[in-house]
C-alpha cells in the first residue's frame, strides 16, 4: 500500500505507517491486488465509513468489467485499462477500482498497472498540478488510462494496413487469414471495453453522490469523449477489415473469371481447328483432298489463318 497526503498544490507527501489522516487536505491510498486483501480494514476505521462487502469483492476481481456503483458515503468506479505492453495484440486489460470519498481516494489495482504508477510519478515530480479534490485525482488517473488506448491506435492502423495489403496481394499465401481474424477479435474486444467504459462514466456522471463543479463536469465530459473516440476508431477498424475481406473475395472472383474467360477463348479458338483436323482424320477411302499434292499445306494454312484470325478478333474485343 502507498498512502499520500496532498495539500495546497504541493507534491504528494507519503504518509508514514500508522500515521493518522491529517485534518486538512486530500488523501490517496493505493492498494495492489496481491497484498490488498483486507484493505477495507485500513479504510473503515480511518474514514469512519462502512464499505459494502460486495464492493470489496468487486475490488478483488481482476477481470471485472467497467462499472459504476455507490452508496450514500462514496462512489465506486471500476475501470478497465490496458496492460503494461505497448503492443495491442493480444489486448491485455487491467482492472482498477476507484473508491471516491469526501476527501479520500482509494485505488485497488493490478501490480503492473502502469497508468497509476505514471500518474503518481507525475505528481511526485510536479509535472501535473496537484488535484484539489478526490474527483479530480481520479480524473487524472483515468485520463492517463484512456490516453494509452488512444496511443495504441497507430499500432493497430499499421498492423491492419499490412494485413489488408497482404490479403489483397495475389502473391501472398492464405496464412494471413489467421492473423487477420485474430486481430479482428482484438478490435471487437477493444470496442467492447470502450463501450463499457463509456457506460460506466455516464452512469457515474448521472448517479454520483457528489455535486460536480462545472470544471469537473467539463473534464469528465472530455474524458468520455476520448473514450468515444476509441470506440469509434475500433468500430471503423472493424468495418475496414470487413471491407478488405469482401474486396479480397471480389478480387478472387475477378481473377477466377479472367482465368475461365481465357480458357473459354482458347477453347473457342481451337474448336474449329479441331473440327477441321477431325474431318481429315476420318478413315474413308474416297477423300479426294488426300490425294492432292498440296492438300496438307493448304489445310495447314487454313488452320493457321483461322486460328490467328480468331486470336486477333478476341484480342481486339479484350477477351484476352
Amino acid at each position: 500500500m502507498n498512502a499520500y497526503h496532498l495539500l495546497n498544490g504541493k507534491p504528494p507527501r507519503p504518509l508514514e505507517k500508522g500515521e493518522s489522516l491529517p485534518a486538512k487536505g486530500l488523501f490517496w491510498a493505493d492498494f495492489t491486488h496481491a497484498p490488498a486483501a483486507g484493505w477495507e480494514c485500513w479504510a473503515e476505521p480511518r474514514l469512519g465509513v462502512p464499505i459494502d462487502p460486495e464492493h470489496v469483492s468487486d475490488s478483488h476481481n481482476v477481470d471485472h468489467p467497467s462499472y459504476f456503483d455507490g452508496t450514500a458515503d462514496y462512489d465506486m468506479l471500476v475501470f478497465q485499462g490496458l496492460g503494461p505492453r505497448d503492443d495491442p495484440f493480444p489486448l491485455e486489460a487491467r482492472t482498477a477500482v476507484f473508491f471516491i470519498f469526501e476527501r479520500t481516494l482509494i485505488t485497488v489495482r493490478a501490480t503492473d498497472n502502469i497508468s497509476i504508477d505514471a500518474t503518481r510519478q507525475k505528481l511526485l515530480d510536479g509535472r501535473i498540478r496537484t488535484p484539489a479534490t478526490p474527483l479530480m485525482l481520479a480524473h487524472a488517473i483515468l485520463d492517463t488510462m484512456v490516453d494509452r488506448y488512444l496511443r495504441v491506435r497507430s499500432l493497430m492502423d499499421e498492423r491492419f494496413t499490412r494485413l489488408q495489403d497482404a490479403l489483397l496481394d495475389p502473391s501472398k499465401a492464405m496464412s494471413d487469414w489467421r492473423e487477420l481474424l485474430a486481430c479482428r477479435r482484438e478490435v471487437r474486444r477493444l470496442e467492447a471495453l470502450a463501450e463499457s467504459q463509456a457506460e460506466a462514466l455516464d452512469s457515474w456522471r448521472r448517479n454520483s453522490r457528489f455535486d460536480w463543479t462545472p470544471k469537473e463536469e467539463v473534464r469528465m465530459r472530455d474524458l468520455a469523449e476520448h473514450v468515444n473516440r476509441v470506440m469509434t476508431h475500433a468500430a471503423g477498424q472493424e468495418r475496414d477489415i470487413e471491407a478488405a475481406v469482401q474486396l479480397h473475395f471480389a478480387a478472387m472472383t475477378h481473377r477466377t473469371n479472367r482465368i475461365v474467360q481465357g480458357l473459354t477463348v482458347l477453347s473457342a479458338i481451337f474448336f474449329p481447328l479441331t473440327l477441321i483436323t477431325g474431318i481429315y482424320g476420318m478413315n474413308f477411302q474416297h477423300m479426294p483432298e488426300l490425294q492432292w499434292r498440296y492438300g496438307y499445306y493448304l489445310v495447314l494454312g487454313v488452320l493457321v489463318t483461322l486460328g490467328g484470325g480468331l486470336w486477333w478478333y478476341f484480342r481486339k474485343r479484350h477477351f484476352l
